[in-house]
């Protein structure tokens, strides 16, 4: 099988397991594991923030996220197709209490105006106040589109202007990192708050790492208590991050290639929608309309041909590549889809 239809489906390498195996653990609800603390430490200088605090996952991540910037009945400003609005099953509302302003993006990527314009205050009485802005970058339903650095920083410039804070969903920030060449603390500079997740493209089993200030931080563990992701001898997981930083981070840059490849073969097929200059890191959408099928069928008949990627719309399909999937899978993925058009058509 060659499974394209996320990079959460990536699996532990033998070197992963084996630092897992080894790890010095500890209670880490009580501070006291030794890899949990290191990876946070790690994390908060990879993100040039004061600390940071290891998460069961990433959705926990933006709920905390939010909930150390908000109160209950404020408004949080999103864009429309953002994760905690499409796949977080409504946590943000239940679990915080808040409402959204949803923009409208361009493949996820909004504006400064746009900012300015949904954070009227209104008259003070009837109008929630608008207390956030939430960011995602690479944007995953925007085909893991980068924010321009420039856009990002306009933003958050006039959010803080504006006497609102900025939270980041930097799941796939390391995305951006390598295909950009900025460090993350530059993408991270203008955000209160920043999560990076372990795994999907960094290949860990579980966890994501959420950083910010010392006072946030602090508020944040409350939270991480009262939400349930306390843990204990949680170095065996931490282990995997910190091996993950030192070793998986600058080989992304192999998924991006084999994403640009699948798109450039996808857009050589008949039938097959799609733009390859828009594949700016390791996910690839595309449409399915001209083949005759349907997203569903599509995928279904692609699955019979040994390649799983995700229908995510009536026509709309998306893959992602990563580090189970090498070159030579890509090639085979082409051919199958290939495979599948033709013999429809």
């Amino acid at each position: 099988m060659i499974d394209l239809i996320s990079d959460t489906v990536t699996r532990p390498t033998p070197a992963m397991r084996r630092v897992m195996a080894e790890a010095e653990v500890g209670d880490e609800q009580l501070g006291e594991d030794p890899s949990v603390n290191r990876l946070q430490e790690m994390v908060a200088e990879l993100t040039g923030k004061e600390a940071a605090l290891f998460l069961p996952s990433g959705t926990m991540c933006n709920l905390v996220g939010i909930k150390v910037h908000t109160q209950p009945g404020d408004r949080i400003i999103i864009e429309r197709t953002a994760h905690p609005v499409t796949s977080e099953a409504g946590g943000p509302g239940l679990v915080c209490g808040v409402l959204t302003y949803l923009v409208d993006g361009v493949r996820g990527v909004f504006t400064a105006e746009q900012v300015e314009a949904a954070a009227d205050p209104g008259d003070g009485v009837h109008t929630p106040p608008t207390t956030l802005v939430c960011i995602e970058n690479t944007h995953n339903r925007g085909g893991g589109k980068i924010w321009p650095i420039e856009t990002l920083q306009a933003v958050c410039a006039t959010a803080h202007r504006l006497g609102l804070k900025v939270h980041m969903d930097g799941a796939r920030l390391l995305n951006a990192v390598v295909a950009t060449g900025l460090p993350a603390a530059t993408w991270c500079r203008s955000v209160d708050t920043v999560w990076i997740d372990l795994s999907k493209g960094l290949g860990c089993p579980v966890g994501a790492v959420l950083a910010g200030d010392d006072e946030t931080m602090r508020l944040a563990r409350r939270y991480k208590q009262m939400f349930g992701g306390a843990m204990r001898q949680a170095g065996i997981l931490a282990a995997a991050g910190i091996y993950a930083l030192q070793h998986h981070v600058e080989r992304l840059a192999e998924d991006h290639a084999n994403a640009r490849l699948l798109a450039e073969g996808l857009a050589e097929t008949p039938g097959i929608g799609l733009d390859p200059a828009e594949v700016e890191t390791n996910i690839v959408f595309f449409d399915v309309q001209n083949t005759g099928m349907t997203a569903a069928a599509f995928t279904e008949a692609l699955l019979a041909e040994g390649v799983r990627m995700g229908a995510v719309g009536r026509y709309r399909v998306r893959a992602v590549t990563h580090l189970d999937v090498t070159r030579q899978d890509i090639e085979r993925a082409i051919q199958a889809v290939r495979r599948v058009v033709l013999g429809r058509r």
